[in-house]
C-alpha cells in the first residue's frame, strides 16, 4: 500500500519544521496522512538540480511528492522563484511523478516562516519577559520597519535573537515553532502554495470535518 507523501528537504531544520507542520492536519484543513521526510546530501543546490533523481525510486511507493528548498543558497538566485519551481516540477514530471509532485521554494529561506506576531515565538526563542520585547528589538536592530511583520534578513535575525537570549540553535526549535505558530495569517507565497497543495491532495473527509467543527463549537 502506498504512503501519502514523501518530502525532500535540504537539512534537519527544514525536516523538523515540515514534520511539526504536517502534524497540524486540522489547522491545515487536511486529513491525517502518512509521510516520510528525507534530506538531500547536496542541500539546496542538490534538490534544485537532482531532487527528481533522488525521488525517482519512490514513484510507486507514495501518492505524492514535495521538494522544498530555500531560494537563498540554491545557486540560481538570479532567476525568479516561480520559474525555478516550474523547472523542478518539470523534472519531477519527467521522472515518473506526472502531476503528483510539486516544488516549494522559500524566499529567502525557511526562517521567514517562523516569524509571526504570536507570543509563542517569543517564548520558544527565549524572549518572554525580556526588555525590549522581540518585535521592538527587530526594529531597533534594523531587521524590520515599524510596519513590517517579517524581518528583512530572517535567518540572521533568528540566529542573533537566539544568541542574545542565550539559547542554543537546534532543529527542535523549528519543530516547536511549526507546532504553534498561526497558519491563517501567513501571506508568504511559498507557504500558501504548500497549504493549497496539501488541501488539494489530501482533502478532509466530510465526516471528519463535521466532527472537528462540532469540537470547535463546544
Amino acid at each position: 500500500m502506498k504512503k501519502d507523501l514523501v518530502v525532500l528537504v535540504s537539512d534537519r531544520n527544514m525536516e523538523y519544521a515540515i514534520k511539526g507542520l504536517l502534524l497540524r492536519t486540522h489547522s491545515l484543513g487536511i486529513r491525517q496522512i502518512k509521510t516520510d521526510c528525507y534530506t538531500h546530501p547536496e542541500h539546496d543546490p542538490g534538490r534544485l538540480l537532482r531532487g527528481h533523481d533522488f525521488l525517482r525510486p519512490f514513484v510507486n511507493k507514495y501518492t505524492h511528492a514535495l521538494v522544498i528548498l530555500d531560494f537563498e543558497g540554491c545557486g540560481q538566485e538570479q532567476s525568479p522563484r516561480d520559474f525555478l519551481e516550474s523547472q523542478v516540477e518539470h523534472l519531477l514530471m519527467g521522472s515518473g511523478w506526472g502531476n503528483r509532485a510539486a516544488a516549494i521554494i522559500i524566499n529567502p529561506e525557511l526562517e521567514i516562516w517562523v516569524w509571526s506576531n504570536s507570543q509563542q515565538v517569543d517564548q520558544i526563542l527565549g524572549w518572554s519577559g525580556r526588555n525590549p520585547d522581540l518585535r521592538t528589538w527587530l526594529i531597533m536592530e534594523g531587521f524590520a520597519g515599524a510596519r513590517l511583520t517579517k524581518p528583512n534578513q530572517p535567518k540572521k535575525a533568528f540566529e542573533q535573537a537566539l544568541r542574545i537570549a542565550g539559547k542554543a540553535r537546534s532543529s527542535s526549535i523549528f519543530y516547536q515553532l511549526a507546532g504553534v505558530v498561526g497558519l491563517e495569517s501567513c501571506i508568504d507565497p511559498a507557504f500558501n502554495k504548500l497549504k493549497t497543495l496539501l488541501k488539494t491532495w489530501f482533502p478532509l473527509d466530510k465526516d471528519y470535518s463535521m466532527s472537528c467543527d462540532r469540537i470547535d463549537n463546544e
